[in-house]
């Protein structure tokens, strides 16, 4: 295990203390630092990078910061502070930008169809509304509308789902991390907690994005962010491949 490099820790100090805070105004902080879906009155400006320093319990601080750690370091010591810095913050706001295009889809979708089936916009933004209240008194209980008699339930659930999505954790731009060490380093090897023997990083690096790819289309795994861990995996691979490929002079990161 090498050493704790000094932007890496600087990231976990941030981390640590926005759950320190989440811990005593929850559902403030949440509301306020984690991202919404980007239509929603509830997203703000500053949330694609806020949202990479909350967490929703302790679990999930342990295991990011941990990936944090044993992969981000190595890449600072070879890529500098400042290189390193944008190539985390790309990453993470890569991964909300996959997220929100799917749930852009998503929604686009059901409310198109509904709109076809001659509800107004209006309509289809307090029929949600009146799902969400009801589902806030009567969890799990978001179909009691008047829906088209043709139209999916679960295209609806799909549609409000994607609309009021709520994100947060540093996962997308972890993955993209792994990935880069994983491009680096494709000898070394790793071994995780959960995976109690040795594998080397161009073996398991693979294996981690097809399980999440794998967990996200098939929603086996709910209230996990699959597709940002894909995103977030998907733009550290472009970023670490060019410039692995085209040795880009550190020195215009000073």
């Amino acid at each position: 295990m090498g050493r704790l490099t000094e932007t890496v820790k600087f990231l976990i100090i941030i981390n640590v203390i926005f759950f320190g805070v989440k811990l005593f105004n929850p559902e403030f902080m949440d509301r306020m630092f984690s991202i919404y879906y980007f239509e929603n009155p509830n997203f703000k400006f500053w949330q694609p990078v806020t949202h990479m320093f909350m967490h929703a319990d302790m679990g999930h601080i342990l295991f990011n910061m941990f990936g944090l750690f044993m992969f981000g370091s190595p890449l600072e010591q070879v890529w500098g502070r400042n290189k390193f810095l944008f190539f985390y913050f790309s990453a993470g706001i890569g991964a909300t930008l996959i997220v929100a295009g799917i749930d852009y889809f998503t929604f686009h979708k059901g409310l198109d169809a509904l709109m076809a089936a001659g509800f107004t916009e209006t309509q289809v933004f307090e029929m949600m509304a009146d799902s969400t209240r009801q589902a806030a008194l009567d969890p799990g209980n978001v179909y009691s509308v008047s829906l088209p008699i043709d139209f999916d339930s679960n295209s609806y659930f799909s549609m409000l789902k994607a609309y009021e999505s709520r994100a947060l954790g540093a996962s997308g731009a972890v993955y993209g991390v792994l990935v880069a060490y994983g491009l680096m380093y494709p000898n070394r090897e790793i071994m995780m907690l959960f995976l109690p023997i040795p594998i080397k990083a161009k073996y398991f690096i693979p294996i981690m994005i097809i399980g999440s790819m794998y967990l996200g289309v098939t929603g086996q795994v709910s209230g996990v962010g699959h597709f940002a861990h894909v995103g977030g995996a998907l733009f550290g691979f472009i970023m670490a491949y060019y410039w692995k490929k085209n040795s880009m002079n550190d020195k215009r990161w000073d």
